[in-house]
């Protein structure tokens, strides 16, 4: 009995040995593979920014005096030339008739002396009167049309100091609350504004670039490796809120910020619902440059090593898997974006990468074909053996 039961043992381990063996050879790995073909990926910024208003204007007194009327309301849009301030204009209406007298008395002045100097004139040619009195009287005549003009351009003053007691918006656009009330002093050399208008549609975004990275680029562009991009910009508000309007790259700055080592960046966006407030704080986004020689492989076929280093997995020759590393640094949409360690034609796994390794016997198919998953059976593996060795039972 001992000696059968030795036997009945040798049979059933050889049974599952070749069981084994024979499974291992049909499990031959399928998996799913795409093409590598390059494809045009944009090199997409994002970028802090700050809102800036189109346009500020602080609205100040060019005369002194006191305000008596204030004709805006707080908050409220206001039209380039709308009066906001109304300054005591008593003083300044008063110098205006004082002018207006003095321009009077000159011109009076004025006619006496000519009318003078064109009697003198025959007198003096019949020397009837000395020269030298036709030459003062001339002189005085003059003196006296000078007066005319210097009378006129003191008139001139005075009305445009008469029409500075109207205080006037010298832009159009939102205008903030009241610095100075009514009954205030207020003076043409005073330091604060009496009010402050923001210009706000269209409106400015200054974003801040490394300079570095705007180096990089602008090196890249000059040699060819990337072509320029679009100069449309996106932005996301605080909350992840996008922004529906689309703005446009105006200009970069040409000195760097010696304290961040950054370039600034100004964009225009349109604000016609006033969404946008100077001095918001927001993302943009926007394609600096377009890579031509890019591959956009599916994030899952890109594998990361220990050490950080990329790798896919590709179809080699004879079937056989091989493994490769890569640069991919960033992505785009689903995609891992690939700039070096592929080639066109490459045939990259993005399938049935659980366990495979280097070398592996692989079966490969499009990905877009249905990948074939075959049922386990009930039993299948491990009691592959048992069946043999019961096999074996009935036939010892």
């Amino acid at each position: 009995m001992p000696v059968a039961a030795l036997a009945l043992a040798g049979v059933s381990l050889a049974a599952c040995s070749g069981g084994s063996s024979k499974g291992q050879q049909q499990r031959t790995a399928e998996v799913g593979y795409i093409v590598a073909q390059t494809s045009s990926v944009p090199l997409s910024a994002t970028l802090s920014g700050r809102t800036v208003a189109f346009e500020t204007s602080e609205v100040r007194p060019q005369v002194t005096g006191v305000i008596k009327r204030r004709f805006f309301t707080e908050g409220s849009t206001v039209k380039a030339g709308q009066p906001l301030f109304e300054i005591d204009p008593s003083l300044y209406r008063a110098a205006v008739n004082q002018a207006q007298a003095n321009l009077a008395s000159a011109r009076a002045t004025a006619d006496a002396a000519s009318v003078k100097a064109d009697r003198y004139r025959p007198l003096a040619d019949m020397e009837a009167i000395a020269k030298q009195d036709y030459t003062d009287a001339l002189a005085e005549s003059r003196t006296a049309k000078a007066a005319i003009a210097q009378n006129a351009a003191a008139l001139d003053t005075a009305k445009i100091n008469l029409r500075f007691t109207t205080v006037p918006a010298p832009i159009s656009g939102k205008i903030g609350r009241q610095l100075f009330t009514v009954g205030a002093l207020v003076s043409a050399t005073q330091a604060d504004p009496l009010a402050v208008i923001q210009r706000m549609d269209p409106i400015y975004v200054d974003m801040q670039q490394s300079a570095a990275e705007l180096t990089s680029l602008r090196r890249r562009l000059a040699e060819g490796g990337v072509t320029p991009g679009s100069t449309e910009v996106h932005l996301m508000l605080d909350g992840g809120i996008r922004y529906p309007q689309a703005g446009t790259v105006q200009f970069s700055e040409v000195t760097v910020d010696q304290t961040t080592g950054t370039v600034t960046l100004r964009a225009r966006f349109p604000n016609p619902d006033g969404i946008l407030l100077p001095g918001m704080f927001v993302t943009a986004m926007f394609d600096q440059a377009s890579d031509p020689n890019a591959f956009l492989i599916p994030q899952n076929a890109v594998q990361r090593d220990f050490d950080g280093s990329a790798f896919v997995m590709l179809v080699g020759a004879d079937n056989k898997a091989q493994r490769r590393k890569v640069t991919a640094d960033r992505t785009y949409n689903e995609f891992a974006v690939v700039t070096g360690g592929l080639k066109k034609g490459d045939k990259v796994i993005t399938q049935g990468l659980n366990g495979l390794r280097q070398g592996a016997s692989i079966k490969p198919v499009v990905s877009t074909a249905p990948q074939k998953v075959e049922p386990r059976k009930e039993g299948q593996g491990a009691g592959t053996g048992a069946e043999a060795a019961q096999s074996g039972h009935k036939r010892g």
